[in-house]
């Protein structure tokens, strides 16, 4: 896998991406430091707020800052969004009250919304071989696992010799580094050359995402897999304090787990995907992980809380089937647009698939909160269960459908190409194809 380190724009991209999330891991350290000192015991408010302004904004400005920059350098941008991040963390030192909190995250997380689209639709733009683009994805999935694992472990090395508020200055200059390294990539502009109007480029990464068969199945196994995903990370904490009676070192173990498991199926990924289609390795992944987390609530339920072991090893299944139904991904969504169109699809995946989280955190938080952890597990179960009930029903398969086009005229250069207006040939959502063709 780290062949694909050999390509020199993509290390460079690679590298910028490893640094920009260690310095957000500084971030959410110093962050629920500050919010502390502002807020005393009511902090987990404060920080539950910023949380849910952080989604508002993944879902609700992503599609607008990307039609807004959609004609722009992709380079510019990338830079720009990095600069307006660094400038946000070095103001958070300075904050004396709490609403300057909220407003510093919302421009902060504006700012991400624009810069990470952005990136994941350059990176198939770069790497045009699907296996290279494969292993970049893997590649991917382990840095957000190791930025997961390391950071936190960082922060309190550096907070032995600072405040937290030099926490801050390491975001900056984790922001800093990545837009550095940008700068020093290639990084191709494939903007379209057909000029639209700002409302259909708001709208169009949507439209071409909801009306293609294999991205509707997507969006469902990524509810599935939120669903799943909110439980442990919501959740865990008060499994091992509550539940095992452990401390905070346990705690650090049992993330550990979920986040090696997560890597090493991101590391496996790419040689299964080889042999076996994308949607097959997604739904077993996203069967199996729905059993497992039913098994797991209803054992709860009747037999009580499992052995403290045999806990980790379901946290490590857990986190490896929640990378196998993922990591893909991005594999469905470079098929499923022609290359100026990316950017768009790519934004709609990081708004709609933000909206499942923004959904599945609050019933994983006040399903166990008001009711029971083993109610929670089940319920995420269950909506697992029915997540991927509805995707294996929206994605049938990846048939070829003989469709007709009595709309185009006879020397329209579509009708052309394929030599007549009843042809066969891949489908992509396009000015030529605004339905997906069943009967043809």
């Amino acid at each position: 896998m780290l062949e694909i380190l050999k390509h020199r724009d993509f290390a460079r991209l690679f590298a910028a991406q490893v640094v920009a999330l260690i310095g957000t891991g500084l971030l959410t350290v110093a962050l629920g430091l500050l919010a502390y000192d502002l807020a005393g015991p009511a902090a987990g408010a404060v920080l539950g707020t910023a949380y849910a302004v952080k989604m508002v904004a993944y879902v609700g400005l992503s599609p607008i800052t990307g039609a807004l920059v959609a004609r722009l350098p992709r380079r510019a941008v990338l830079i720009g969004m990095d600069v307006v991040r660094m400038g946000v963390a070095l103001c958070l030192p300075f904050v004396e009250t709490v609403g300057q909190v909220y407003g510093l995250i919302f421009l902060l997380q504006a700012a991400s919304a624009t810069f990470t689209p952005t990136f994941q639709a350059t990176i198939p733009d770069i790497l045009e071989d699907e296996g290279a683009y494969t292993r970049a994805l893997s590649l991917s999935r382990v840095a957000y696992d190791l930025e997961n694992l390391l950071s936190p472990m960082l922060a309190g090395l550096l907070l032995l010799v600072m405040s937290y508020h030099g926490l801050f200055v390491g975001t900056a200059f984790g922001f800093l580094g990545s837009a550095l390294l940008v700068w020093q990539a290639r990084i191709p502009q494939r903007g379209s050359d057909v000029p639209r109007p700002f409302r259909e480029r708001v709208t169009r990464g949507i439209w071409i995402y909801l009306n293609t068969p294999r991205l509707r199945g997507l969006l469902a196994f990524n509810m599935g897999a939120a669903a799943v995903g909110a439980f442990v990370l919501v959740n865990t904490v008060v499994m091992v304090r509550e539940t095992y009676g452990l401390g905070e070192s346990a705690l650090a173990v049992a993330m550990a787990a979920f986040g090696a498991g997560s890597m090493a199926a991101a590391l496996i990924l790419p040689g299964v995907l080889e042999r076996l289609r994308d949607r097959r390795v997604m739904a077993c992944a996203a069967v199996l992980l729905t059993v497992l987390t039913l098994a797991h609530g209803l054992w709860m339920a009747m037999q009580g809380p499992l052995a403290w072991g045999v806990f980790l090893g379901v946290w490590a299944v857990t986190g490896a089937l929640y990378s196998a139904v993922l990591t893909p991904s991005g594999r469905l969504l470079r098929r499923s647009a022609h290359a100026e169109d990316r950017p768009a699809v790519f934004t709609a995946q990081f708004a709609l698939s933000h909206l499942c989280w923004l959904v599945t955190y609050p019933l994983a938080g006040y399903g166990a909160t008001y009711g029971s952890l083993w109610g929670a597990l089940v319920l995420m179960g269950a909506i697992a269960a029915a997540s991927t009930a509805l995707a294996l029903w929206l994605w049938r398969g990846e048939r070829v459908v003989e469709h007709v086009h009595p709309d185009l005229p006879e020397d329209h250069p579509h009708i052309l190409e394929h030599g007549g207006r009843r042809h066969r040939h891949a489908v992509v959502i396009d000015d030529e194809h605004r339905v997906w063709p069943t009967q043809g």
